[in-house]
This record gives C-alpha cells, sequence and structure tokens, in this order.
C-alpha cells in the first residue's frame, strides 16, 4: 500500500533519491507500479565514503527498473551545511544530530532544487515516514514500522517540503520491502541497512573528533567537585557516555555535564541524581504547520531518535520553550533535536539549550 499522500497521475513525474539502498529501491519500484513516470537522482554527499559502491547498486536497480539515473556532486554543499555544522556543534560542548540537518539542507533542499531542473513536480525517498494532506495543509506522520520510522529525522520539514514529499515505504514494514524488492529482484534485496555517519568510518568519534578539533586537556571531575583523572579534551564526549573515558576502579562512571568555560568534564555514576532531569529549555523552534499550536499543551516527545515517546507539557518562553516531562529523563544532551508529538503526527522540533535536573 502507496503512502496516502500519493495520488496516481500518469503524467506526473516523480524523482526518487536513491542512495543504493533497498528503501529508496522499493520507493522507485512502487510508484513505476502506480503509473508514474520515475527518474532516479544519485547523491554523491563525501569522497571518502564507499559512495561508488551504493553508485554502482543504485545504477544496477535503476536498469533493472528501467529508469533514468542521474548522479550529482553535492559534496561541496554536504561539507559546508552538515559537516562543518557537526565540527562546530561538538566543539562549542554540544552534540549535534547531523542526519537531521542532511535532511532539511541537502535531501529537501538541494534535491528539490534538481527536482525542479528535471521538471519533477514531486520528490520521493526511502523514509519511513507519511505524509497526509487535508484541506491544502500537510502532516507529517510516523511510519506504520515503529521499529523503522524515521519521522524524528525529518522533524525541520515544513510545508514547502511536505508538500512535494512522499515516503511510498512509510505504510509498510521492512520485511514487505525486502520481500517487494525479491519479487521485483533488485539487486538491493539483502543489502544491509547504512549505518553510522560514512564520513566518521570504522572509526569511533571520539578518534575521529580528534584528528578534527584541536585537543585541550582538563579535569574529570565528580559531581561532588573531586577530581578523579584528566581528559584531552571536552568536545570528545557526549552526556551519558559512559566509555572511554579513561577512569577506572569501582562502578562505572558516565559523563553528567561538560563545560567549555571551565574545560571540565563531570561525571557521576548510573544513579546519580544529575544524570536525570525532568525539564529541558530548547530554543530555534520549528512548527511543521508553520504557525505554533496553543500553548501551553500537553503532547509526547523524544530527546532522542529510538525513544519512546513522552508525555510532556510545553510552554512558550522569553528564548523558545520549557518542556516539562511527566517522568524524569536521562542522558539529556545539549545540542539534540526534542521532537513533539500529538498521537502519530509529529508537530514540531526544538533544539535542546539545557536540562534541569530532577
Amino acid at each position: 500500500m502507496l503512502d496516502c499522500a500519493v495520488m496516481k497521475s500518469e503524467s506526473q513525474k516523480i524523482l526518487v533519491a536513491m542512495s543504493g539502498g533497498v528503501d529508496s529501491s522499493v520507493a522507485a519500484a512502487l510508484l513505476l507500479e502506480q503509473g508514474y513516470s520515475v527518474v532516479g537522482v544519485f547523491m554523491k554527499n563525501w569522497s571518502g565514503c564507499d559512495w561508488e559502491t551504493d553508485k554502482r547498486d543504485a545504477q544496477r536497480v535503476a536498469a533493472n527498473l528501467g529508469i533514468d539515473l542521474h548522479v550529482y556532486d553535492f559534496e561541496k554543499e554536504y561539507r559546508a551545511r552538515v559537516y562543518e555544522y557537526m565540527i562546530a556543534e561538538y566543539t562549542a560542548g554540544r552534540t549535534p544530530n547531523p542526519d537531521v540537518m542532511c535532511n532539511r539542507e541537502v535531501k529537501f533542499d538541494l534535491l528539490l532544487h534538481v527536482a525542479d531542473e528535471l521538471k519533477c513536480e514531486k520528490m520521493a525517498t526511502g523514509h519511513y515516514a507519511r505524509v497526509e494532506e487535508v484541506d491544502g495543509r500537510f502532516s507529517l506522520l510516523k511510519g506504520v514500522d515503529t521499529k523503522k520510522d524515521q519521522s524524528y529525522f525529518l522533524c525541520r520539514l515544513g510545508q514547502k517540503e511536505l508538500s512535494r514529499a512522499l515516503f511510498p515505504v512509510g505504510e509498510l514494514i521492512k520485511p514487505e520491502v525486502r520481500k517487494i524488492a525479491a519479487d521485483h529482484r533488485l539487486t538491493t534485496a539483502e543489502k544491509k541497512d547504512s549505518q553510522g555517519l560514512c564520513f566518521v568510518g570504522t572509526v569511533d568519534m571520539a578518534t575521529f573528533l580528534k584528528e578534527r578539533i584541536q585537543p585541550k586537556k582538563g579535569n574529570i571531575v565528580t559531581t561532588s567537585g573531586k577530581v578523579i583523572g584528566t581528559h584531552e579534551g571536552v568536545a570528545y564526549y557526549t552526556i551519558g557516555q559512559r566509555h572511554g573515558l579513561g577512569v577506572g576502579g569501582g562502578e562505572p562512571w558516565y559523563v553528567v555535564d561538560r563545560s567549555i568555560d571551565s574545560n571540565e568534564l563531570v561525571v557521576g555514576h548510573e544513579d546519580d541524581p544529575a544524570l536525570v532531569a525532568g525539564e529541558l529549555q530548547a530554543m530555534d523552534v520549528h512548527w511543521v504547520t508553520g504557525k505554533a499550536p496553543e500553548l501551553p499543551m500537553s503532547c509526547t516527545a523524544k530527546i532522542r531518535y529510538r525513544q519512546d515517546d513522552q508525555v510532556c507539557n510545553i510552554q512558550e518562553t522569553e528564548n523558545g520553550l520549557q518542556v516539562v516531562f511527566e517522568a524524569p529523563q536521562r542522558a539529556i544532551a545539549p545540542g539534540q533535536f526534542v521532537v513533539f508529538y500529538q498521537n502519530d503526527v509529529l508537530i514540531g522540533s526544538a533544539v535542546i539549550c539545557y536540562s534541569v535536573s530532577v
């Protein structure tokens, strides 16, 4: 079953962002079955990645389906809009989400311009999400497959983007997607899903950052103020991190806070109250409809991908939003996105500034 925003039109031309993975491959196949004119586009975003293998996979699928595949080099733009954002956020002591920025800045900006060049009315991706239109307004919904739902990563999209977006696999669960790929004899049917950021490669994030952010040694201190070790730079750590601290003895330590000003990494044990917060402050608020709902309001929220929905109350502040949770939240990381839902509908998002401990 196709996304409910997909309405059959023999003359409608659709651009499909083809990554060389199974989800975008099936998205193209489903649209063809519906009678659309489909054109594929493969984006090269980073030279260091195994992009040539992905391109070949996309080319094989396109050939199998009998559609054209265009290749665009967005490495310069990706570096400026996604990579540099990530490095700047880590340098400032925050935890970024480059996947969210890639969707907003590359896939649903640059690629929509490509759609215009190719005279495509809409653009489809392999995201597990859905779009619904009611009276000319577009809503972003979670994908039917709760284990694969990717609406969180689309949280910065608005009416302009959603009015042209199609998510053909959003009504399906992953096993169904793989079966469709196998039925169409697509070479990507059994291809593993991509994991992590391609430009990071196989090294851990701390090692990656150490090669790009100047080391600055400082103290590791407990929440009671005791110095128990040293670190090479607070930018290399994130809130809630356990491994890689280099502090031994007894119970494991977790990162509770990191201060750029004092250059201190604050740690606590798993049951440390400082790891838990009942509310957060957020800025850079974005509402999918383009208009703020009536606040205060009760809804649910996620402070990270793959988190269960958390009941909360949100209200406007001078600089953004105050989000108060019904249940205390663990390891809230400044820089991450807090994403708001009403049932399955994603209504908005904001960037986390800081949290308030219980």
